[in-house]
């Protein structure tokens, strides 16, 4: 069986229609055997049900989906499981064990002036200012032996004071995708360019070469009669905030009192330096 997950830096993406990575899971005797990220070409409910046909997907897990794209994941004979959040690696699992609840068709798109927030966290936001470009990769001017090539890492992430942030050394699979085509973080992919395989390295990287500083413009607030359903929203919740274009970008919800609500668009790890220890496992083609 092959699983198919909404994918961004190791989470369930928020919005299945306009998803740029998948990663797929191989599930053999109810355990994930291996994975890999793969590029959604395209965008469009209609397209990447298509591209999940081609790749012989049997199960999508999801975060928010519409109506139309339910509807086409059935006629190409793809089962659903929608409204997951978090670990795209722990939904795959919780689903294996039975414990994910599919909601079923959940985002719907906002009438009216344009604004909704949505019960289950997914807040839509369409005048403009509700974050930057979402997902937006350059071109990549990395060089080296690996680039271009589908590789497989084990790696453990730390912050300067020695704390773990993640390890798929300790999830036990090594994460798979191509290298330099924007998939990883700047630095991660630099590290990973010119490494041969069994090789083991130490990098440190700054916030440029991994999530970026933490930005000021990014931290905006808006009144909540203008955004209606955010009076529901708490301080510290993480919510989605949709553009005028359908562009997803996801928020903390920061300050709020009667009247206005402070939203930080900032990436949770902005501003932080990170450090790596990557093992190439192995160089796929």
């Amino acid at each position: 069986m092959k699983i198919a997950v909404t994918y961004e830096n190791g989470e369930v993406f928020q919005h299945f229609g306009h998803t740029e990575t998948f990663k797929v899971y191989e599930v053999k005797d109810g355990k994930i055997v291996s994975s890999e990220l793969i590029g959604s070409d395209g965008s469009g409910h209609e397209a990447l049900a298509g591209l999940l046909k081609e790749r012989a997907i049997d199960v999508l897990i999801c975060g928010g989906i519409g109506n139309g794209a339910q509807a086409a994941l059935e006629e190409n004979g793809i089962e659903l499981c929608a409204g997951a959040e978090g670990s795209a690696d722990e939904a795959v699992e919780a689903f294996l064990r039975g414990e994910l609840k599919n909601t079923g068709a959940n985002c719907d798109h906002p009438h009216e002036e344009g604004h909704s927030c949505h019960d289950d966290g997914h807040a839509s936001c369409g005048e403009g200012g509700c974050g930057g470009c979402h997902g937006c990769h350059a071109e990549s001017e990395l060089t080296g032996k690996n680039v271009g090539k589908k590789v497989r890492t084990h790696y453990r992430g730390t912050f300067n004071d020695g704390t773990q942030f993640d390890s798929s050394y300790d999830r036990g699979e090594p994460l798979e995708f191509v290298c330099g085509i924007g998939q990883m973080i700047k630095g991660f992919d630099a590290a990973v360019a010119d490494m041969d395989v069994g090789e083991i390295k130490n990098v440190h990287l700054s916030p440029a070469e991994a999530y970026g500083e933490s930005d000021p413009n990014a931290i905006f607030s808006i009144e909540i009669s203008r955004l209606p359903g955010s009076e529901n929203a708490q301080v510290g919740q993480r919510v989605y905030l949709t553009d005028a274009y359908g562009r997803p970008t996801p928020v903390k919800v920061v300050a709020k009192d009667g009247v206005v609500i402070t939203f930080d668009a900032n990436h949770e790890m902005a501003g932080k330096e990170l450090n790596f220890t990557i093992e190439l496992v192995e160089v796929l083609d």
